[in-house]
């Protein structure tokens, strides 16, 4: 069975599109973003700017074809030079907005374009938490369909036609996956995170493995097996890439799948549980409540969009 674990992530972080624009830079311009949910994306289209953010220790200089993700919600500014006065983001006057792009003191000095993506899943902090407070994507290669992603938003906010809401909104899905993706390619030796494991070559065929069947009987020698490593190598090289241990990422990820399923549908635990490995609905529990702090009920009860029927 053919799966991909990008795919299977952001299905259960539930991403939703807060917002999708872009703002034209002109004058002596400088705006402060405050504290955010979830991440943002944004990319200089044409143009530089300096992009400072709280806690990190220097500004940095975007210029055209920068990409930048900001996962970890810290307030920050973007400015032509950090010395000018700032303006807070919300003193953009309404008048000023056309078609999706803020046109600030006359525009065409540096265009940029990105979205806010908030997630509805539980397990941000779980799967996201180990991104830097900024992520820089530089890299040339592969860069093709964030460029089109990027130029086909900024037509459909500038020409503001019949359907554009919708088509911004799936754009801006793009443009997250995409950033994603180079972000996973970009980061392999030098960083730690659930995502990474999807982007190592070595590894990355037991994690697909265990994401197409999450509910088999996996040990540390089937998964070396199928990665072709060593038992020792491919355990060793999975905590560095991942920061977990083969079978810990196998147990979490069958509790992020079983929070899922316990919040969004109608069955039984008892086929939760024997769906994802589990024997008995003790032995699942158990699992559920050493990973999540509380059992598969109350879990259930908690985030009541579901009503879990008896076993």
């Amino acid at each position: 069975m053919h799966t991909d674990p990008l795919s299977d992530v952001l299905t259960v972080l539930k991403p939703r599109t807060c917002v999708a624009g872009g703002y034209d830079f002109g004058g002596e311009w400088s705006i402060q973003y405050e504290m955010h949910d979830g991440i943002k994306c944004f990319a200089v289209v044409s143009g530089r700017c300096w992009l400072a953010v709280d806690g990190h220790s220097q500004p940095i200089l975007l210029e055209a074809d920068d990409c930048v993700l900001l996962p970890n919600g810290r307030r920050f500014r973007l400015a032509k030079d950090l010395d000018f006065q700032l303006i807070h983001i919300s003193d953009v006057a309404d008048s000023d907005w056309r078609g999706g792009i803020a046109t600030v003191h006359g525009g065409g000095d540096t265009l940029v374009l990105g979205g806010h993506f908030a997630f509805c899943g539980e397990h941000t902090e779980m799967l996201l938490g180990a991104m830097p407070p900024i992520l820089r994507l530089r890299e040339q290669r592969d860069k093709e369909g964030l460029r089109w992603a990027l130029d086909r938003m900024r037509c459909e906010l500038m020409a503001r036609r019949p359907g554009s809401t919708l088509v911004v909104h799936n754009l801006a899905q793009l443009l997250l996956v995409e950033t994603l993706r180079l972000y996973v390619a970009q980061g392999i030796g030098n960083a730690s995170g659930w995502l990474f494991a999807l982007g190592d070559p070595r590894i990355a065929p037991a994690v697909i493995s265990m994401h197409a069947e999450p509910g088999a009987r996996w040990t540390l020698p089937l998964l070396a097996e199928t990665a072709g490593m060593s038992r020792s190598k491919f355990a060793l090289r999975f905590k560095n890439v991942t920061g977990l241990s083969p079978i810990n990422y196998l147990l979490r990820w069958r509790m992020l799948l079983a929070c899922d399923r316990l919040t969004a549908k109608r069955e039984p635990i008892s086929a939760i549980a024997l769906s994802l490995g589990y024997d008995s609905d003790a032995a699942f529990s158990t699992a559920f409540k050493r990973v999540m702090g509380q059992s598969p009920r109350q879990y259930a009860a908690q985030h009541g969009k579901a009503r879990v029927s008896a076993a």
